[in-house]
């Protein structure tokens, strides 16, 4: 006996990605729904080898539903998601809302799964912003041998983070420059992104850290542990999918880069590719369509008492949220639902 999934947002980005992560890992779907705002109602999406028309997400009806995948943003959600928690559908949110809410849960099944079991307070569980994502599958193992003390981390967020929106900016921008005549002004980032990097995403705080930088840092402690130190600096660059960080970890241990390589490569959800030698690393474009975090240039850092540094690099729209979000729903249904 199967689940009757709900993926909401299922003409966007991360909704075909959920769509087709379902099919992939073969979830155990009796029937499902696609929802879309109304004018994008009727719109074909795919599911395997199935074809979806969407339906209208103001005016489906939730209860009977098992599990709703919602990949629609934070204002919509708000609407929408206490509608589903209430008919008694397990909402997985892939939004920012629900993230630093006590009672919801924010999971990453390679680091917390069993944190999924507090749904209950809310029917709702929270998937963690992308960049968070690919650190803490990285950091998780690491923790676990040597505790670590601090993090500092740069990232080199690709644009589909950023949505179609971010994807089209960059295409017609990188275009343009080789049209003179042509004229693409920045609308969805705050300066050009084609052949640039920007040191900005989301809004900036009062303390000169960006809300994205915040983020990194309060979901790391939520997830993984609050003892640990983090500071993050967020960059956009001009890659259409796939994230990558520099990592620098100070543990309380000494933790050798052997070992540390040694661990990493029975970790769930990593895959080490560090050789010494000219592209002896995996770098965005070869990450995307793939459900690991890869995790190269593992060095120890000769600053810093017990310090590594290391390289990582995950599918944005997969790990670092489609994939995640359906990860959720497999450890959901062990644990708590028990039907597939």
């Amino acid at each position: 006996m199967g689940y009757r999934v709900v993926v909401a947002g299922a003409t966007g980005n991360v909704g075909r990605e959920m769509l087709n992560i379902l099919a992939e890992r073969e979830f155990p779907v009796d029937e499902i729904a696609a929802l879309a705002s109304r004018r994008s109602l009727g719109t074909e999406v795919s599911f395997g080898d199935r074809t979806l028309k969407t339906k209208d997400i103001e005016t489906f009806d939730f209860k009977g539903w098992d599990i709703a995948l919602f990949a629609i943003g934070s204002e919509p959600t708000r609407t929408y998601a206490p509608r589903a928690a209430a008919a008694g559908c397990v909402v997985i949110d892939n939004s920012s809302l629900y993230r630093y809410d006590p009672d919801v849960p924010l999971v990453v099944p390679e680091v917390n799964a069993a944190a999924v079991e507090g749904y209950r307070a809310r029917n709702i569980i929270a998937n963690p912003n992308c960049s968070t994502a690919q650190m803490v599958v990285a950091l998780k193992p690491l923790h676990d041998r040597a505790r670590i003390k601090r993090v500092v981390v740069a990232t080199y967020q690709s644009v589909s983070g950023a949505g179609k929106e971010g994807m089209d900016e960059l295409w017609d921008q990188t275009k343009a420059i080789y049209n003179p005549t042509d004229s693409v002004p920045p609308k969805k980032f705050q300066k050009q992104i084609a052949f640039n990097v920007i040191p900005h995403i989301d809004v900036f705080m009062s303390d000169g850290y960006t809300k994205e930088e915040w983020k990194m840092v309060a979901e790391t402690k939520k997830i993984l542990d609050p003892a640990i130190k983090v500071t993050a600096t967020c960059v956009r660059v001009p890659v259409f999918v796939g994230h990558s960080e520099a990592v620098n970890v100070e543990f309380e241990d000494h933790l050798d880069e052997d070992e540390a390589r040694d661990i990493l490569r029975e970790a769930p959800g990593v895959m080490v590719v560090d050789k010494r030698e000219p592209g002896g690393y995996v770098t965005p474009v070869e990450c995307v369509g793939d459900y690991a975090t890869f995790v190269s240039r593992i060095r120890q850092d000769p600053t810093v008492d017990n310090g590594l540094s290391m390289w990582v690099v995950s599918d944005n729209l997969r790990k670092g949220a489609a994939l995640n979000a359906v990860q959720i729903a497999e450890v959901l249904g062990v644990r708590c639902l028990k039907k597939g």
